[in-house]
């Protein structure tokens, strides 16, 4: 250890230095301190009566281990995966072939592209590979009231897809079941997957987070709505990714990302940290899905790192051992 004598200008002056090891450190204590005699060689080589040059006291040491994303995945944190996909009116009417709803003759359109490039990427993290699918927007069976939150499989108790297959599957059969309607509400599948998050905040260790696609065409009916849910959300363990098809207008979808500076609630409440991640599906359509993968989830790793930490909590089985 070198202590030095701070100068502002950057010439710092050598006071002196000792040696030490981690265990010695670690036997400080306010009651009966660590001391180390701090040595200037010059000084001592040019001095006969040369003692030191001060004390350094040690009151205090303690070890912080700082986890990655990958000490969190290996340590037994799950991330669980939630669907959320937009059946509003805006899409068009999926049997006609410009709709973003439309199946192609090989059976896939945008939203199915989004569904596999993300879904096979976090599956590889979710042990029990069992996922919740939602859709919003719709007029459904059997009274064809709108939904903002209806299970693609229409079983409310059970809304899980057994992988991402299952998930396509469900969106599949669901599509010639449903009227798309509107509007685009966002915020009850947000406050819908944040009420399992606010759930998880008991658990004592890095054991579960949260992370809800929404894929939808773009245009947000309930913006303040959905701000104060995402501001409420940025407490929990829970990330939000949004996918944007179609070539609609996205700026709304650009400032929730919160990027460019802090979302904040209408009520002027900040968001606490971003987790939020847009991505325009335009950008990826002519490259390979594993680079609209990536786009995607850049963000969620840190998330999760940055949530846990911020909460001091360790992973279920500790890594480092």
């Amino acid at each position: 250890v070198e202590c030095y004598d701070y100068d502002s200008d950057g010439s710092h002056d050598l006071i002196g230095s000792f040696q030490t090891t981690m265990s010695k450190l670690k036997e400080a204590s306010r009651s009966s301190p660590v001391e180390f005699e701090c040595i200037n060689e010059k000084k001592r080589q040019k001095k006969k009566n040369y003692k030191n040059s001060g004390i350094v006291s040690v009151k205090h040491c303690e070890i912080i281990v700082e986890c990655t994303f990958l000490d969190y995945i290996m340590g037994g944190c799950q991330l669980n995966f939630t669907v959320g996909i937009d059946f509003t009116g805006s899409n068009g009417d999926p049997r006609s072939p410009d709709s973003l709803h439309y199946l192609s003759p090989n059976g896939v359109n945008e939203y199915l592209t989004a569904i596999w490039s993300v879904g096979l990427v976090i599956q590889d993290y979710d042990t029990d590979k069992m996922f919740p699918a939602f859709g919003f927007g719709a007029q459904i069976p059997p009274s064809f009231q709108v939904s903002h939150e209806f299970p693609l499989n229409f079983n409310p108790s059970n809304p899980f897809c057994n992988g991402v297959q299952g998930i396509v599957d469900a969106y599949r059969a669901c599509l010639p079941q449903v009227k798309l309607y509107g509007p685009t509400n966002f915020s009850p599948i947000i406050n819908h997957v944040a009420r399992f998050a606010a759930a998880a905040t008991q658990q004592q260790t890095a054991s579960q987070y949260f992370i809800l696609l929404i894929i939808t065409d773009g245009v947000i009916t309930d913006l303040d709505q959905t701000r104060t849910a995402i501001v409420n959300a940025s407490k929990l363990p829970m990330s939000i990714i949004i996918v944007g098809v179609g070539g609609a207008d996205f700026d709304a979808m650009e400032f929730l990302d919160g990027d460019n500076g802090v979302l904040r609630s209408s009520s002027g409440e900040a968001a606490v940290r971003d987790i939020v991640q847009f991505v325009p599906f335009r950008k990826f359509q002519n490259s390979p899905k594993e680079a609209l993968a990536q786009c995607v989830l850049a963000e969620v790793p840190q998330q999760v790192v940055n949530y846990f930490s911020t909460y001091k909590l360790q992973p279920p089985k500790n890594p480092a051992a």
